[in-house]
Formats: C-alpha cells, sequence, structure tokens
C-alpha cells in the first residue's frame, strides 16, 4: 500500500527551512544540497567580513571564504532541527568555527604566548585605569605576579610581528625603487663562484682517490660506480664483510680530512 505525501513547493518557492526537510528526506529530489548552500553563501560572506576586522592584513579574505564555506557544507549535513537553534544561527556557529580553526593552524605564534600577550594587556590597562597615569614594569609585575626576567620574557613574546610583501618597492610605492623580491638574497641560489670552487673540490678529490692504495680505491669504485653491497666486495677480495666495511669507513674519514684541510688553506 503506497501512502501518497503531500508536494513541496517548488525551490523558488521553498523557504529555508522547507528548504532544509526536503534535503533532509522528505523530499529528497525537490531540493538538492548544492541549492541549499548557495541559498546561505550570503552568510559565509557576512561571518568572514566579521572576522576579517580582527585579522591582519595579508590574510586573504578569498581564503577565509573558501574555508567557511567548508563550514557551511558541514552545517548543512550535520544540522538538527531538533536541538531548537535555527539553521542560520548553527550555520553561523560552524562558519566561524571553521575559519577560525584554519586562522589557528594559520598562526605563527603558539597559544600559550598568545594568552600571556593578552594577560599582559589586559594587567596594563588594570594599572593604567587605578593610577591615571601610564603603568610601570615594577607594578605590572606585581599585578601578574612576576619577577623581572620572566616579565621581560612576557614582553619579548608579545612583541609585533611585521608582514611586508615581498613585492613591495624598497625605496617608496611609487614603483620607482627595487622590490623586495628582487634585494632579499636567496640561500638556494649557487653563484658562480660556488660552482667554481665545488669543481676545484671535485678535481682535488679526484686526484686524492687516484692516489690511493689499490684496495681502498677499487672498494670505493665498486661500491659507489658498480652499485656492489659490501658482501659482494668482500667476496671479491677474499676478505670478510666486516674488513671490507672498515678499510670503507677509514678511506673516506681520510677523503673528508683531505677535503677539510683543502677549505681550511
Amino acid at each position: 500500500m503506497n501512502t501518497a505525501t503531500a508536494p513541496l513547493p517548488s525551490s523558488k518557492e521553498a523557504t529555508p527551512a522547507t528548504a532544509w526537510r526536503a534535503y533532509q528526506g522528505v523530499s529528497p529530489s525537490a531540493v538538492d544540497e548544492k541549492d541549499l548552500i548557495e541559498r546561505y553563501l550570503p552568510l559565509v560572506r557576512n561571518v568572514v567580513d566579521r572576522i576579517k576586522l580582527n585579522v591582519p592584513a595579508h590574510v586573504d579574505a578569498d581564503d577565509l571564504y573558501s574555508v567557511g564555506i567548508t563550514g557551511l557544507i558541514a552545517a548543512v549535513r550535520k544540522f538538527d532541527p531538533e536541538q531548537g537553534a535555527t539553521f542560520a544561527s548553527y550555520a553561523a556557529l560552524r562558519i566561524r568555527g571553521a575559519i577560525l580553526d584554519e586562522l589557528r593552524r594559520m598562526d605563527w605564534c603558539p597559544r600559550r604566548a598568545r594568552a600571556r600577550s593578552r594577560k599582559l594587556k589586559n594587567a596594563i590597562n588594570d594599572v593604567e585605569q587605578k593610577h591615571g597615569r601610564a603603568a610601570t614594569d615594577a607594578e605590572v609585575c606585581t599585578t601578574l605576579g612576576l619577577d623581572k626576567k620572566e616579565y621581560e620574557k612576557w614582553v619579548e613574546e608579545a612583541k609585533p610581528v611585521t608582514f611586508i610583501a615581498i613585492d613591495q618597492h624598497a625605496d617608496n610605492e611609487d614603483g620607482s625603487g627595487a622590490s623586495l623580491h628582487e634585494l632579499l638574497a636567496d640561500e638556494a641560489d649557487v653563484t658562480g663562484r660556488d660552482n667554481l670552487e665545488k669543481a676545484e673540490l671535485l678535481q682535488l678529490l679526484s686526484k686524492r682517490i687516484a692516489e690511493l692504495p689499490d684496495i681502498p680505491k677499487k672498494i670505493l669504485a665498486m661500491y659507489y660506480f658498480e652499485n656492489m653491497r659490501l658482501a659482494e666486495i668482500a667476496q671479491v677480495f677474499g676478505l670478510t664483510e666486516s674488513r671490507i666495511c672498515q678499510i670503507h669507513a677509514q678511506t673516506i674519514l681520510g677523503l673528508r680530512a683531505f677535503l677539510q684541510r683543502v677549505r681550511d688553506r
């Protein structure tokens, strides 16, 4: 026996509540997940705009918006109307939570340092409100119950960090000077001098290897160029593997000492 269900309003006529119920299963074909998400996208933008007021300028609002959408998707899938909250309020909490989690992940500063910074700020405000003047270090130390050394550590951790765009021009903003990208040294960059020094070291090392006794020289060739294992090399020379390992280690140490002497000249 089939039970008929009353038709739901079309997606254009449906309210957010009926749209959510349709998605939850009353009539799955009436409204899909994409439709519900699109209905509440303005809520994501609203939450992002409010959070953006309190974060550094280098944080991209579009990145926060993308994270907020993941919070909205989670809200659509996990909302329970039996809890008594409206979907909008529940979704706003999930969106805000997702964005704050991402900001914590991006934050270079440990949470403990953030907490200390807030305590330090509150202590300074309390002292200044009480005395009507700028707070001294001793007064702040007393308020927080810190000694001078620990107080200095807290102050050092609370120092703000300045973020500078790498494409910002060093001289002025009109673009007449070179950008920081052009001025900052690339530690991974190899200079011509580095290449010459490396080539010279390789040449000296090759000459040094050529002067080695026959067995150590052959062991190096078999191990590094023919990819033979030490056990296989031991069979070639009729020696134990431990003896081959010892000769190999002594030879490498000697070559390293030789290179160090060359660098120290």
